[in-house]
């Protein structure tokens, strides 16, 4: 019998069976996730894993112990997608590497908060005492960002907000001295500095709570943290799934679910807008 004859029917089938079961076209597929440390591995694992494992994709999961390799691995197509980053920094890290990278959806973000081990109100923070936070340019210039609005600096007129480094500092009126180092090891200064800006993903992953921050960032819409794929797979149908579960009722009930370490997260204005709708 012609192998053509056969295989129609079969196909069709496959296409009834994707249907009725909610299968992807793409089911079967290996997708390999990337993360840096902190909660998005379990945002993922809770709220986006289950939804893409019923539509038939295989998972792999890799965990990478800094903010540059996820980046470069999706660039080297060693990992198909990741989730760890604000589209501020997705942007700058690409353009500076050459890499041809997208966002595809936000998600709900810990923003950057102020610990301490020595205060519990700015007001206490007095001359000489130390600050830390981080060293990468964009989180640098938005933790310099966090500080002005606290008024606890000013930059100097003729800088740009979005590149600012420690050496922009205009004004420091309580004569604080500021340390940069990698964003991972902010957690571990608490014990010497007095405070340190420490991104939500690396507070959480060190056992701080968000509840914990001194002072907890409000965050931009900008700087809430995305799923990120290479840009020739933006069209891909394991994208649009991907970006199906994100939307999906059940991913809002997992971040909603108290029982979860999502609360406290700052919801995209995507979601907040669709959740209020739902309400009406």
């Amino acid at each position: 019998m012609n192998a053509r004859i056969i295989a129609k029917p079969v196909a069709l089938a496959l296409l009834a069976l994707a249907v009725t079961t909610g299968l992807s076209a793409e089911a079967g597929k290996t997708l390999t996730w990337g993360f840096a440390p902190g909660p998005y591995s379990e945002l993922f694992a809770k709220g986006i894993k289950p939804g893409l494992e019923k539509k038939g994709y295989k998972i792999v999961v890799k965990e990478f112990t800094d903010y540059v390799q996820p980046d470069l691995a999706l660039g080297n197509k060693s990992i198909d997608v990741n989730l760890y980053q604000h589209s501020v920094y997705l942007a700058d890290f690409a353009a500076k590497h050459n890499l041809s990278l997208s966002p595809v959806i936000s998600v709900p973000t810990a923003g950057i908060g102020i610990y301490s081990k020595k205060i519990k109100s700015l007001d206490e923070l007095k001359k000489g005492d130390v600050v830390t936070l981080s060293n990468d340019p964009t989180n640098l210039a938005r933790g310099l960002r966090f500080l002005v609005k606290l008024n606890l600096i000013t930059l100097k007129k003729d800088v740009s907000p979005l590149t600012a480094s420690e050496k922009d500092i205009d004004g420091n009126p309580k004569g604080l001295v500021f340390k940069t180092l990698e964003a991972a090891q902010l957690p571990r200064t608490l014990d010497s500095a007095t405070a340190s800006l420490v991104n939500g993903n690396y507070a959480l992953a060190s056992g701080l709570k968000l509840s914990d921050a001194v002072v907890l960032e409000q965050l931009d819409e900008n700087i809430k943290n995305v799923i990120a794929v290479r840009t020739e797979d933006l069209g891909a149908q394991w994208v649009k799934d991907i970006k199906e579960i994100v939307e999906s009722p059940e991913f809002a009930a997992v971040i909603d679910n108290p029982q979860n370490i999502f609360v406290g997260f700052q919801k995209p204005q995507w979601l907040t807008e669709k959740q209020k709708a739902a309400k009406k």
